[in-house]
Parts: C-alpha cells; sequence; structure tokens
C-alpha cells in the first residue's frame, strides 16, 4: 500500500488524535525533537514518543500543550532488571514523562516465569501511577503466550497493550483483532510498527486499534486530507 485508496467500508475517523508520534532512532537529535514536538502540536496527536533521554527536552518544548509525552523502557529488548527498569520509569516521570511504554521480558514468558512477569509491570504501575503501555513484540508469540501476556499485563495494571517495538516486525490486523477480543474494553490497544498509509492505519483501528504509533503521522494525515478533500 503505497496511496491511501480507504475504501468507504473503512472507519472514516480523524486520525490525529490517536497518534503517537514516534522517534526512536538511536540517532534521533534534539532537533529532530524540537521538529517532532511541533508537529505534535501542528496536528495535534495524542503524544510524542521518544527516547528517555530526550523527556526533558520534550517537556521543554510542550509545556502547556495537552500532548502526552511518551517514553520507552527497557527498550528495545525487555531484558534488562526490573530494578533498573523501575529507575528507568521512575526518572523517566521526573522528566516529565506522562505516558510510559514498558517492554515485558519475553524471556520470563516463554518460560513460564509469569509471577515475575506480573510483579515487575505491576511494580512499574503502582510506583510511579503514569499509564502504562506493555510492549508485547507480539511477532515473537503464539496465539497462546499473546493471550498469556495480555492477560498479565491487563491484571497487572497496565492501561495498553502495545503491539511491538518495531525492531521485531509490526502490527497486523490479525493480533490487533485478537488483543481486541481478549481486553473486551478494558484497556486501550496501541498498534505499532510497520504503519505507512492512513489506509492501513484505518484498518488497524477498525479491527480494534486505539492508538497508532508511527514515525509517519504527518504523512498519514496528509493522504487522509487529500483522500477527504479529493
Amino acid at each position: 500500500m503505497n496511496s491511501y485508496s480507504a475504501s468507504r467500508d473503512l472507519p472514516q475517523v480523524d486520525l490525529a488524535p490517536l497518534i503517537d508520534h514516534s522517534l526512536l532512532l538511536p540517532t534521533a537529535t534534539p532537533e529532530q525533537v524540537r521538529q517532532w514536538c511541533s508537529e505534535c502540536d501542528r496536528y495535534q496527536f495524542a503524544a510524542i514518543c521518544i527516547a528517555p533521554t530526550h523527556v526533558a527536552l520534550a517537556r521543554e518544548q510542550l509545556q502547556n500543550k495537552a500532548i502526552a509525552i511518551c517514553t520507552v523502557i527497557g527498550f528495545p529488548t525487555g531484558a534488562t532488571t526490573s530494578g533498573c527498569k523501575l529507575y528507568e520509569a521512575q526518572e523517566a516521570v521526573e522528566n516529565g514523562a506522562t505516558e510510559l511504554d514498558v517492554v515485558i521480558n519475553l524471556g520470563w514468558l516463554k518460560s513460564g516465569q509469569h509471577d515475575l512477569l506480573h510483579r515487575e509491570i505491576a511494580e512499574i504501575c503502582e510506583t510511579t501511577n503514569t499509564p502504562v503501555k506493555t510492549i508485547l513484540e507480539t511477532s515473537l508469540l503464539t496465539p497462546a503466550e499473546l493471550s498469556t501476556a495480555a492477560d498479565l499485563c491487563m491484571d497487572a495494571g497496565a492501561s495498553f497493550l502495545k503491539t511491538s517495538t518495531g525492531w521485531q516486525g509490526g502490527a497486523t490486523i490479525e493480533v490487533i483483532s485478537q488483543l481486541h477480543e481478549r481486553s473486551r474494553g478494558r484497556v486501550g490497544i496501541k498498534a505499532s510498527g510497520g504503519i505507512r498509509t492512513a489506509e492501513q492505519a484505518l484498518q488497524l483501528v477498525q479491527a480494534g486499534a486505539t492508538r497508532l504509533g508511527t514515525s509517519r503521522g504527518p504523512d498519514l494525515i496528509q493522504q487522509q486530507e487529500a483522500f477527504i478533500a479529493g
């Protein structure tokens, strides 16, 4: 899908309030962070999603704006210790983060150490008192593992289930549908990874996504506006 030719059968919703405008490249510069903040303000995106080192700058740029400052914790592997993740989360909130995208420990999930996974997420949720989106890295999970991960994270207090970091595959209609069915509206669902067109974004929303993590937010909005105008 290289252009926006959305069927009228797709939900014709405003995508902007659903987008987490993401800048998670390891080469991201302060200048790029300022640009992303400016685009968030211009298009009124839901959030900017940046690495922890850029949180304070984003807070400075987005003062008095109704835009969430989201950062990633344990990114991208989720394999750092629980103590490191908790410290990283607390420091991020102190620096101005208002949402936390936390990568779960996939090794614990796959080895059946579910109590450790649950405890880690619950501690971050309770200690920071900040909305947590748990990154499940769905392309690496079986359907059964995905259901288990979703249940554990919801029970631990997560506010969203997020598909992926974008480093190991991306969001699919099938996975979003499974998470939507599993969550039954108890939490939000963030589709992330590989969202390149407005048509694809609308398909994910139709499947149950309530947030969209993408670095191409302005492109999606421009595609949607051109389609509506034409």
